[in-house]
């Protein structure tokens, strides 16, 4: 209880905002019981208030649906289909958001329920909607609570597991960290279940062939998620530049100590040569338009390395949806980037060489100030 003190009062602050992806897998939320432990979640609560009140900006992805439902149905017995998962899922959610909304309402915090597919990801105008809606929550200090939309997704459209889930969530809002919480206290060189001297891997820096191999599966039977998808999830997230932990759920203070460098369970570094590998997942794709900008666009993308707005359009060429890749074009037609723009074609057209205050008026809606935002943009060098 001597550490309970470095909680009660946050006294280390973040002059950069540091963006954290939290994901708790089921056995960390039920303590290893049928149901939803509380105690052990106001803890959680109470960790990531108070890096919320540091200036942190937190995100959670949240197991436990189907755990909640079962328990909330009186742990009936059902047929093993993908109908009766759904069900409990279904009536499990609102259990499990209800639970997170009670707790960070002890400390005035709120919450923002987000649930996902793999065909919100995949379908790029749909990440960039899930994308802005999460900046919009942590922009007006909101705590975004994600899990996959169990009740609906079909084999084909699921992600298939929250740690994998957590991996793209954390691409989603650009996290510096993302920490897989478990039942575990990190990747070991061989099973600790069966090997008592078994050892901790402290870090990993590349995810190899034998990383993969030492992996074994599900430690519990409440979720669907083993240690080789959190090593997939890893090494999705890493390739990315988001640092990733594997640790321990049930350590006291783990998400606080993490956040503040402590060495805890199984770190997977950032490869040096990421450099600008979130983009190219995002740019996996053949242009389908141009946009032909002015002399001013130019230098504000190539030397002043920042957004483009609406001003600085002349032209748009072709038909594209919001999120298509697009070549941004000086007026000599030399390609100087790549972007996925804010806007459609036809709103673009409408648009083109006004000022950013103007948006709204034209279109009837905004998406934002710019027309491809400089996090959306490859600059040719």
């Amino acid at each position: 209880m001597d550490n309970q003190h470095k909680t009660s009062e946050p006294q280390k602050t973040t002059e950069t905002p540091k963006t954290i992806v939290v994901k708790f897998g089921t056995s960390t939320l039920t303590q290893g019981t049928p149901k939803l432990n509380r105690a052990h979640m106001i803890s959680i609560v109470k960790q990531i208030t108070d890096l919320h009140n540091a200036g942190f900006r937190m995100v959670i992805v949240t197991s436990g649906a189907m755990a909640a439902g079962r328990n909330y149905l009186g742990h009936p017995q059902l047929p093993p289909t993908i109908a009766s998962k759904q069900m409990l899922a279904a009536v499990g959610q609102s259990q499990l958001i209800q639970t997170w909304e009670k707790l960070f309402d002890v400390y005035d915090i709120r919450i923002g329920q987000i649930l996902l597919t793999r065909a919100d990801i995949e379908d790029r105008e749909r990440f960039l909607n899930a994308r802005d809606t999460l900046q919009a929550l942590l922009d007006n200090r909101i705590i975004p609570v994600i899990n996959e939309n169990d009740a609906v997704a079909t084999a084909e459209i699921k992600v298939g597991d929250n740690d994998n889930l957590s991996a793209l969530a954390a691409i989603l809002v650009q996290a510096d960290q993302l920490y897989l919480l478990t039942d575990q206290q990190g990747l070991f060189d061989s099973d600790p279940r069966k090997n008592p001297a078994a050892k901790l891997i402290p870090v990993v820096e590349q995810i190899t062939d034998h990383i993969r191999s030492i992996a074994g599966g599900s430690g519990t039977n409440l979720g669907t998620g083993g240690m080789s998808t959190k090593i997939n999830a890893a090494d999705v997230a890493t390739r990315s530049g988001v640092e990733t932990i594997i640790a321990p759920g049930d350590r006291l203070n783990v998400i606080f100590d993490l956040a503040h460098g402590e060495s805890i369970g199984t770190k997977f570094t950032v490869p040096s040569a990421h450099l600008e590998s979130r983009k190219q997942w995002l740019f996996a794709a053949p242009s389908a338009g141009v946009l032909i900008v002015d002399d001013g666009a130019v230098n504000a993308i190539t030397v002043q390395h920042k957004s483009l707005l609406p001003a600085g359009i002349i032209a748009v060429e072709g038909r594209f949806s919001r999120g298509e890749v697009v070549k941004i074009c000086s007026q000599d037609g030399s390609q100087i980037a790549l972007g996925m723009p804010r806007y459609n074609s036809d709103a673009l057209a409408r648009i083109k060489g006004k000022k950013s205050t103007d948006i709204e008026s034209i279109l009837g809606y905004e998406y934002g100030a710019v027309a491809v935002h400089r996090d959306d943009m490859i600059v040719k060098k």
